[in-house]
């Protein structure tokens, strides 16, 4: 923007510097050239005046030298010719006329009854030409016959204008200087409140609340200031409301999540002695029991996400990393949940990276169980190294219907489930819907908490990785880990 400003400083200082110029070159020629006209007439037409009473007519070649000789003494020793019918005289006689004085001229002359001029350009020289017709005295103003032709030369004039038009166009120079000099501090008075507010509304997209712009004077630039420091305070203010409430919230999760932990145990030993007892029971009161076993066990692991959820908030999590076999690791996670005849595996051997085998068992089990719970067979698992060498790599696809692009987008949020419509079996309270929700860890069959997928990723995100979503060319979905393959004794 600066040098836009003092550019276009720079060019309007030009341009009317130019114009200037041009307009007083225009006016000074122009009022040299008439000066030197009206006095070439005035002069001529009163020394005609006076040398004309003296001429007989019709006169001789002598008398008509004689005339031009007087007349150009009068004037300034102009070069003088003097025309009768066929006869004429030069008060120079060694003077070319013929190529000053024009025929058109001659023929303005001898039609008119006043005084004509013509500027002509002589081999390089300017010159003014002014013809006049010589009348009778007697008050007729016929003319005599008698025609006068004066010519001037121009050249001091010329060289007036040119030197006048030099000394205009050496004032351009400092003219532009100036000007650039006045666009640089008015760049500098106009654009350093703008660097601050722009370095402040930087420090405010990156976080810092607290930037502030100090406030000089009362231009628009003040006020704009002053706009901007009362939106800082307002999104200040609304922040720290903002952090206020979802601190509560997170508490009262934290709370309510670890209040629920005595009695749900109470629960899940009670639910547990139903469901062993439950075929010695009549059919209805059977069906009660394991589902109150369900539900329990599901309203059990809800809980759990959510104090791991508050863990990842208050950022209390903390990796217990090792060296770990990952080929191991994912055989290990799908045996303990009976998945391994229902999983297709296809893990490179020899992958070791530093991590947390816990919380890889975490990332695996969701991944692996929304597939099972809400894909088509065949469910399959790959792991695998980058080209580069620098990530671990594991797959998880199905041939189920996939993920909608909306619902790709959102997977990962907590509580979210592609289907809004779902339901729950009244008799079995096994879930209805389709494809797919944030996932839990298992395959009970029962509805998710939306909390799962969440996990994983925060698990992920914790290693330094990631976790994307996206669709098979044949149908169904597929989630790619990727965790930096870190191979030496590292933790965090």
């Amino acid at each position: 923007m600066r040098v836009r400003l003092v550019v276009t400083f720079v060019v309007v200082a030009l341009i009317s510097a130019v114009t200037a110029t041009a307009l007083a070159y225009r006016d000074a020629r122009t009022a040299v050239l008439q000066r030197t006209q009206n006095a070439a007439v005035n002069d001529l037409r009163e020394r005609v005046g006076v040398v004309a009473a003296d001429v007989d007519l019709p006169p001789d070649e002598r008398t008509l030298a004689r005339f031009a000789s007087k007349v150009s003494e009068g004037i300034g020793a102009r070069i003088v010719v003097v025309r009768y019918q066929d006869l004429s005289a030069t008060s120079d006689t060694l003077a070319e006329t013929e190529g000053r004085i024009t025929a058109e001229l001659r023929a303005a002359v001898r039609a008119g009854s006043g005084a004509r001029f013509q500027r002509v350009e002589w081999r390089g020289e300017p010159y003014l030409v002014v013809g006049l017709p010589v009348t009778y005295a007697d008050g007729d103003r016929r003319t005599s016959g008698l025609e006068v032709f004066a010519i001037t030369a121009l050249r001091a004039e010329r060289d007036d204008t040119a030197a006048l038009l030099d000394s205009v166009r050496a004032g351009i120079v400092p003219v532009v200087v100036l000007a650039a000099v006045l666009a640089l501090l008015a760049a500098g008075t106009v654009l350093r409140p703008v660097r601050k507010l722009g370095r402040a509304t930087r420090e405010l997209a990156t976080g810092d609340l607290g930037s502030r712009v100090a406030v000089r004077g009362h231009d628009e630039l003040a006020d704009l200031a002053r706009t901007f420091n009362e939106t800082a305070d307002a999104l200040q203010a609304s922040d720290a409301e903002l952090r206020a409430q979802e601190a509560k919230a997170r508490r009262f999760v934290a709370d309510v999540s670890h209040e629920l932990r005595t009695p749900l145990a109470a629960m899940t030993m009670v639910a547990t002695v139903l469901e062993e007892d439950a075929d010695q029971l009549p059919p209805d009161a059977a069906r009660a029991a394991r589902t109150v076993g369900a539900e329990t066990a599901r309203l059990s692991r809800l809980v759990d996400d959510l104090m791991e959820i508050s863990r990842f908030d208050a950022k209390a999590v903390r990796l217990n990393a090792s060296v770990t076999d990952l080929a191991d690791t994912v055989r290990a996670s799908l045996a303990l949940r009976g998945w391994t005849d229902r999983v297709t595996a296809e893990l490179r051997e020899g992958v070791r990276a530093v991590v947390d085998r816990r919380r890889v068992d975490v990332i695996v089990a969701n991944l692996v169980g929304n597939a099972l719970r809400h894909g088509a067979p065949p469910v399959t698992v790959t792991l695998a190294v980058d080209d580069g060498g620098e990530w671990v790599v594991l797959e998880v696809a199905d041939h189920g219907p996939g993920l909608a692009p909306e619902a790709r987008e959102r997977v990962f949020d907590r509580f979210y489930k592609a289907d809004a419509a779902r339901t729950r079996s009244t008799d079995t309270g096994t879930d209805t819907g389709d494809r797919a929700d944030s996932g839990d860890s298992g395959d009970s069959g029962g509805q998710g908490s939306g909390l799962g997928m969440a996990i994983a990723l925060e698990n992920a995100r914790l290693h330094g990785g990631t976790i994307e979503v996206g669709q098979q060319p044949l149908g169904g979905a597929v989630f790619t880990l990727r965790l930096p393959l870190r191979t030496g004794e590292e933790g965090e």
